[in-house]
């Protein structure tokens, strides 16, 4: 579903992802882990086209699109779910759903595709006639989420969904995305916690310095000394 060959990208002079090779197959959670500030989001903007890829290459569905624009890549069916809870405050939970579906393929199930998100997410269901700005934490990233599966994408990307929230909402959020990996759907994921990652992915990499320095198709990345070694400062 996604390829990417030695992509080289960052920003003006300054390059952060430095030759990224991997691929994400249909159907399976592929999860980039490792320590913040080096390239996992970088390297997400660079595959939805908001920076340009200074050398290697881009495959999505078997189209090459290394080159090609944002909005572009989200009519082919690449949605990026960005950190953080960029939602639309003054807007109600169902009027920020339906803009997730603004191009013309998603628009003609927006009605099946809502239902369907208010399924997976029930508590934006209770809160769809609220302002977006009176919502919890949590229930913003779920909107954020929930806006994203709106765009009835053949793959989503999720930057950190735990993100900045208590323990208790990083359950609710994750049995959520849990339950999107189930359905079958395509999930690239970028997590720092390591034991997140675990409970969902098929295959984790490793990134460290934009690079990454190990995959693995199993959990059994988390008990190699890499790992221990980004993460714990250790080594054996």
């Amino acid at each position: 579903m996604l390829e990417l060959t030695d992509v080289v990208a960052g920003y003006g002079a300054n390059t952060i992802v430095q030759g990224i090779s991997f691929t994400v197959k249909q159907g399976e959670c592929s999860v980039l882990v490792g320590p913040n500030g080096h390239g996992k989001t970088t390297l997400l903007r660079a595959i939805s086209g908001l920076i340009k890829v200074t050398s290697g290459t881009i495959r999505f569905d078997g189209v090459d699109i290394t080159r090609e624009k944002a909005e572009k890549l989200v009519e082919r069916g690449l949605i990026h779910m960005p950190q953080g809870d960029l939602v639309f405050p003054d807007m109600t939970v169902e009027e920020n759903l339906i803009l997730g579906a603004f191009t013309r393929s998603a628009s003609k199930r927006a009605k099946q595709r809502i239902t369907e998100i208010y399924e997976i997410f029930p508590r934006l269901l209770e809160r769809r006639t609220q302002r977006a700005r009176t919502l919890s934490g949590g229930e913003r990233r779920m909107l954020a989420i929930g806006r994203g599966l709106m765009g009835d994408g053949k793959l989503i990307m999720i930057d950190e969904p735990s993100l900045g929230l208590a323990p208790v909402i990083v359950d609710e959020v994750y049995s959520r995305v849990r339950r999107i990996v189930d359905s079958g759907m395509t999930v690239l994921l970028v997590e720092e916690n390591v034991t997140r990652a675990q409970s969902l992915a098929d295959t984790i990499h490793l990134v460290e310095n934009g690079e990454i320095v190990r995959s693995a198709d199993d959990a059994a990345l988390l008990d190699e000394r890499a790992l221990r070694e980004t993460y714990l400062g250790v080594s054996e």
